[in-house]
């Protein structure tokens, strides 16, 4: 089985994502993840990514389609890939229709984590992290039960990534609508498409993926 999973930063992706690889072996294939992965290996098209961040350009359609292909090809027989990141453009819908056509594979579900913009807002301005183990928190939903003190491991230090502020939430919010929901026609065409409410309980969210996929 082959899915997209879409939806904005902070939506709940990876996490549903890393639930789908455990309980049904799948592999996540996120783009910025093998980019990073390929260049470290010295890949072929990792040295052509390489190559092109280095001159301080974007990585092409082409290199990613190709990087995409190499990761389909190293799976196992009947393994199923979420597609994470990829695609964001009608462009690289298209090239992903030919990747997986060629390798005898085709996209089963598109599932959008849909979430409401002020409620993200909140959700992801308002986590931390413990500077020790990495334990995640948050202001409202999740602190530790010592104030200032890690549950797991006891560390006194916390962090927050700088770029949790609720400016460069809506920003990513806005390059979301403008730049990926703009695939859902295409894919909702072929009807495919389904929506999970990623404001939910992440047990509630994986439920409802599960039945999607059973369906």
């Amino acid at each position: 089985m082959n899915i997209i999973l879409l939806g904005p930063p902070g939506a709940g992706k990876g996490t549903q994502a890393q639930r789908l690889v455990e309980r049904h072996g799948m592999r996540q294939l996120s783009t910025g993840d093998m980019l990073r992965a390929a260049v470290k290996a010295g890949t072929p098209v990792g040295l052509q990514a390489k190559a092109v961040m280095e001159r301080g350009e974007l990585v092409s359609d082409e290199i990613v389609s190709a990087l995409i292909g190499e990761e389909l090809d190293a799976l196992k027989p009947g393994q199923g890939a979420i597609f994470d990141g990829y695609p964001r453009t009608a462009a690289q819908a298209e090239s992903l229709d030919v990747i997986l056509s060629d390798r005898g594979r085709a996209l089963d579900h598109v599932i959008e984590l849909a979430v409401d913009e002020d409620a993200l807002v909140e959700r992801i301005t308002g986590r931390f992290t413990c500077g020790t183990c990495g334990k995640g928190y948050h202001d409202k939903f999740e602190q530790p039960r010592q104030v200032g003190v890690c549950d797991k491991c006891g560390g006194t230090e916390f962090k927050r990534r700088p770029d949790d502020n609720e400016e460069t939430v809506r920003t990513r919010m806005a390059e979301y609508r403008a730049k990926t929901a703009p695939i859902l026609p295409i894919y909702e065409t072929r009807g495919i498409v389904a929506r999970v409410n990623g404001m939910a309980e992440m047990d509630h969210v994986t439920a409802a993926i599960e039945k999607i996929l059973e369906a």
